[in-house]
């Protein structure tokens, strides 16, 4: 070979050499990166609809140990597993790791919603949606959303012998979110803000290539459609505060409105109100109809544990006078509905993964994950540990008759990072199911169809059943 043909290739050869030598001595998880940008989106994506994805976790797992790593919605991702791993995760500090959802899901719900910040930041928005969603303020919101889902089953259940659960449940919790974190009743606006919060949803987990036709092309559109009536409702809301200051609590863009600056708790920015009732409006809305649908199915085939709830909820309504509406305290007594929702949810957690974003190298179990990278993790992978619960795959409430370790169930998140929306989960889950318990008997009509991911779980026929009225509870 020439010599200067030599030193030449040398020359090129030395930095991809250095590069290398680099990239092996940064000890980087196990795993495959895939393809540029696409990586394993597809083939996660895949299994997540064909309810696989826990298999898909589970084999790599196998494969790789508790910590690999992969590439998701065009970023290099580490998968961590394990209770340690959570707490790790929620109480990281955060110069290290910091809240992030895929590309799809920051363009579409927006950089100012809680889910994107860390640190002060996340602190003073916590602050703002805790000071609505906070149990002392929501203890008066417990008749309007005793009103509202009895006027849901009097209209969409009575003298009805077939219903699909699933669409009813999201047009339930969607009427109940937009009245108490809107503040729209009813009407045409709310029937158009239905629609595009669908199309948003179904487009929030996707390959963020925004060509037209694609999920995520609708699911921007319809972003910007709900952003712009949010908008519009923020403007409508300051200008009648100013001609007649309203209660805080009469409903969270109100009440964010009425924050006033008092230690960190900075009044929030129009788009910070947009982002946020936009990121609370998907999450109350799917997750919590997700789990009530799930209840339905469970209910239908477990009779055990509908016997448990029927005797619990008839108990409740045996102490009430004919209409009475329930209270707070009623809901503390339905200790063991809210143990089956929870085994619910530990089953079949709604979210099936969550990302942070890693701001700056940092070593974990011997491995160095590098700034720029994304962590993430799934819930079913403590949910189904048997060493946090004993026979993991049976379905059993008394999982959650004693406290169970911190960070094992993590539906909610965990310690500083829990969801500031668990209490009005809970509301909203104990109150529906004391109504549907004492009116309805139900069966399902396809006793063993299960669902698929998209990205929440979600039935092919809407899970439909046929119900009966059931004889009124006698009352004291």
């Amino acid at each position: 070979m020439d010599p200067a043909m030599f030193f030449s290739l040398l020359l090129l050869l030395l930095p991809l050499y250095f590069l290398l030598r680099h990239k092996s001595s940064r000890r980087l998880p196990p795993g495959s990166l895939g393809l540029p940008i696409i990586g394993q989106s597809i083939s996660f994506l895949h299994a997540m609809r064909e309810n696989t994805a826990e298999q898909w976790l589970q084999n790599r797992i196998r494969k790789y140990g508790p910590i690999w790593k992969m590439s998701l919605f065009g970023k290099p991702t580490v998968f961590l597993s394990g209770q340690a791993a959570n707490k790790f995760i929620y109480t990281c500090d955060c110069s290290i790791l910091v809240n992030q959802k895929p590309l799809s899901v920051r363009r579409i719900c927006g950089d100012r919603n809680i889910l994107e910040l860390s640190g002060l930041e996340h602190k003073r928005v916590r602050g703002a949606l805790v000071s609505f969603l906070k149990p002392e303020v929501l203890r008066q919101y417990v008749r309007k959303m005793d009103e509202r889902i009895r006027k849901h089953f009097e209209m969409h259940w009575h003298g009805k012998q077939k219903v699909s659960a699933m669409p009813l449940m999201k047009i339930l919790t969607f009427n109940i979110m937009s009245s108490l974190i809107i503040g729209i009743e009813g009407g045409a606006k709310r029937d158009v803000l239905v629609e595009l919060f669908q199309q948003l949803i179904k487009g929030a987990l996707s390959v963020p290539i925004n060509f037209p036709f694609t999920r995520f092309s609708r699911s921007l559109q319809a972003s910007r459609k709900i952003r712009m009536i949010i908008m519009d409702l923020i403007h409508e809301r300051r200008a009648a505060q100013k001609q007649q200051p309203a209660f805080p609590q009469q409903d969270l863009i109100t009440g964010l409105l009425s924050l006033r600056n008092e230690d960190f708790l900075v009044a929030l920015s129009d788009e910070e109100i947009a982002d946020n009732a936009i990121t609370i409006m998907i999450a109350g809305h799917d997750t919590i109809s997700v789990l009530l649908t799930l209840l339905i199915r469970l209910l239908a085939n477990d009779q055990a544990v509908y016997a448990g709830i029927a005797q619990e909820q008839e108990e409740v309504a045996k102490s009430k006078a004919s209409g009475e509406f329930l209270t707070w305290d009623d809901l503390a007594r339905m200790k063991y509905t809210w143990r089956v929702a929870l085994e619910c949810l530990r089953m079949t957690p709604p979210v099936f993964n969550s990302f942070r974003k890693v701001l700056k190298d940092f070593e974990y179990e011997g491995y160095v994950i590098p700034k720029g990278w994304q962590v993430t993790w799934a819930a079913c992978m403590t949910h189904m540990d048997e060493s946090l619960f004993p026979d993991p795959t049976k379905f059993d409430p008394n999982h959650f008759e004693k406290k169970i370790p911190p960070y094992s169930l993590v539906a909610f998140g965990g310690g500083a990072r829990i969801c500031p929306g668990y209490e009005f989960a809970r509301l909203e889950t104990l109150i529906t199911i004391h109504h549907l318990v004492n009116k309805f008997t139900w069966k399902l009509c396809c006793p063993g169809i299960n669902f698929s991911r998209d990205p929440m779980p979600t039935f092919k026929d809407g899970l439909e059943i046929e119900i009966k009225p059931k004889i009124p509870v006698e009352v004291n």
